[in-house]
C-alpha cells in the first residue's frame, strides 16, 4: 500500500530533513577536520626542514666558490681567524690579502638557514683541524637543525666535502 502524503505530512517531512547536523555528526566532522588538518601540518613541517637543508648546501657551495675566486686573488685562503668575513670586506687581520678585489659573495652570508653560524676551518688551526679531512685547504661546516655537532636527519652536519 502507498502511503499517500498530504500537507501535514509533507511539512513534518521537510522540518525534519532541514533541522541540520546533529551534535554526534558535528563532532565526527570537526574531529575528521583535526586529523586532516594534523597530516597537512605534518607535511609542512617535513617540507620546511628539506627546504633548509637544501638552503644551507646551497650556501656553502656559494661560499666554497667564493673562496676559490678569493685565492685566485689573494694567492692563499682566509686564515681561520680572517674567516669567511674576508670574503664580504677587506681583512685586516695578518696576513693582510695584498690583492683583495672583493666582496667575493653578493651580501653577508655567516650563517646556515637555522640561523647557526657557519664553523670556517683551516688544516692549520689546532682546534678545528681534525674535523678538516687530510688535504682540504679549508671546510665550511653547518651543525644543522640542532646546533651542536654530529646528529641524524635534520640535525646532521653538513658539510663543504661531502
Amino acid at each position: 500500500m502507498k502511503k499517500i502524503i498530504t500537507r501535514k505530512n509533507y511539512a513534518h517531512l521537510k522540518n525534519k530533513r532541514d533541522s541540520g547536523f546533529t551534535f554526534v555528526e558535528t563532532l565526527a566532522v570537526l574531529a575528521v577536520t583535526a586529523i586532516l588538518t594534523s597530516q597537512v601540518g605534518l607535511c609542512a613541517h617535513k617540507l620546511i626542514q628539506k627546504a633548509r637543508v637544501s638552503a644551507t648546501k646551497n650556501q656553502i657551495e656559494q661560499l666554497r666558490l667564493s673562496l676559490q675566486n678569493y685565492f685566485a686573488d689573494c694567492a692563499r685562503f682566509p686564515t681561520e681567524e680572517q674567516g669567511l668575513l674576508a670574503l664580504w670586506e677587506e681583512p685586516v687581520l695578518y696576513p693582510l690579502a695584498e690583492n683583495w678585489a672583493g666582496p667575493y659573495t653578493d651580501r653577508k652570508v655567516l650563517s646556515d638557514s637555522w640561523g647557526n653560524p657557519f664553523l670556517y676551518v683551516v688544516p692549520d688551526s689546532p682546534a678545528h683541524a681534525s674535523k678538516l679531512p687530510k688535504g682540504l685547504p679549508f671546510g665550511i661546516i653547518s651543525y644543522g637543525a640542532d646546533k651542536k655537532e654530529g646528529g641524524d636527519g635534520n640535525d646532521k652536519d653538513i658539510v663543504s666535502w661531502e
